[in-house]
């Protein structure tokens, strides 16, 4: 009988929902944030791929390393710097804010990560990583990635009113929460305006930035608008509350599937967490900063924003204060409920 062949053990990398995020200038504290919203609420195993200057990287690492060992056993984290593989590189690093161009290589530089959520600094995840995660497996065989409308309203977006360059649909996508599995985006040929024949991701980047560089106004963000104009078939679109911004509540409600469900992904563009425009994502912000770790969920966040939000409800986004509170006391719960199991679990006597 021959012996009987042993699998070996996948490694923990590949075990892992891999999350990219770029961090330059003044975006440390946004970016830690981040981190611990998804740290909180995740089930699965989460590895951090963090591109950051140099200058930022021992303050990532001391940081992360203060955490309790009960949340940081729940990730690794790898710190990068700042590269691009093709074309002038102060070019890239200037395109819109600092080293936001940084996402358009994540395929060639993270070679070995098969799919990867790629999120901006400023967000806020109000739920487990997993449940978008997830949505990778509702990819037909010609989709590679996702992202949200830029606006739900033709009429009142900007990209239908302003831009001067192809993009996505009526509205065009915002890049701030993208979903990518890089495995397919590294061997795909694009089609382009470039050629007449496909051209793979990388080879696209800067003829395509050279070509409608002077008709760009956000960076790169514009930059995948034209790749998925040209490749519709390429793209998944997920709902508006998968990247919920102030545009969704500040012109009156206008993503209803935050209505239905509550916000998934908060997406503070604007600035909104640090200036008092819109005091409801600045609450959020604030008390999943002050959250001290080892705390009781529902004690320490959930109370202190449901109190913070009473004095939001006089702003357009404050009038409706359960589509920020419904994903997030529906996610406490099954964390408090689990942690009830295994507690009694553990500590049964028969």
């Amino acid at each position: 009988k021959p012996a009987e062949q042993k699998h070996p053990k996948e490694p923990s990398s590949l075990q892992c929902m891999h999350l990219a995020v770029v961090a330059c200038g003044d975006r440390l504290e946004e970016t830690l944030i981040m981190l611990k919203s998804a740290v909180l609420f995740s089930n699965s195993r989460l590895c951090f791929h963090i591109f950051a200057e140099d200058s930022l990287k021992p303050e990532f690492e001391k940081k992360l390393k203060e955490w309790p060992s009960s949340y940081t056993k729940k990730f690794e984290s790898n710190i990068y710097p700042i590269t691009f593989s093709v074309g002038n590189a102060q070019e890239w690093k200037k395109l819109f804010k600092p080293c936001a161009a940084q996402r358009l290589f994540l395929p060639v530089i993270l070679k070995d990560v098969d799919s990867l959520l790629y999120v901006d600094t400023d967000v806020l995840f109000l739920r487990p990583i997993d449940d978008i995660w997830h949505l990778l497996r509702e990819f037909n065989s010609t989709q590679l990635a996702a992202m949200a409308p830029e606006h739900e309203i033709p009429k009142i977006g900007w990209y239908s009113r302003f831009a001067r360059h192809p993009y996505y649909g009526s509205t065009g996508v915002n890049s701030g929460v993208m979903l990518m599995n890089l495995t397919r985006i590294r061997s795909t040929q694009f089609k382009n305006s470039l050629i007449p024949g496909g051209l793979t991701w990388e080879e696209m980047l800067y003829p395509l930035y050279q070509k409608y560089k002077n008709y760009i106004t956000w960076g790169d963000q514009d930059l995948l608008n034209i790749i998925f104009y040209f490749n519709p078939e390429c793209l998944y679109v997920f709902p508006c509350q998968w990247n919920y911004r102030p545009d969704h509540c500040m012109y009156g409600s206008n993503c209803r599937g935050a209505e239905d469900e509550g916000v998934s992904i908060l997406h503070g563009n604007r600035g909104v967490y640090h200036d008092d425009k819109q005091p409801t994502f600045k609450a959020l912000y604030e008390v999943i900063r002050d959250f001290p770790f080892e705390d009781n969920l529902f004690q320490s966040l959930y109370y202190p924003l449901q109190s913070k939000f009473l004095d939001t409800v006089h702003t357009l986004c404050g009038r409706i204060p359960q589509v920020f509170l419904k994903q997030i006391e529906k996610t406490m719960k099954k964390v408090y409920e689990n942690r009830v199991i295994v507690y009694l679990g553990a500590n049964h006597r028969y």
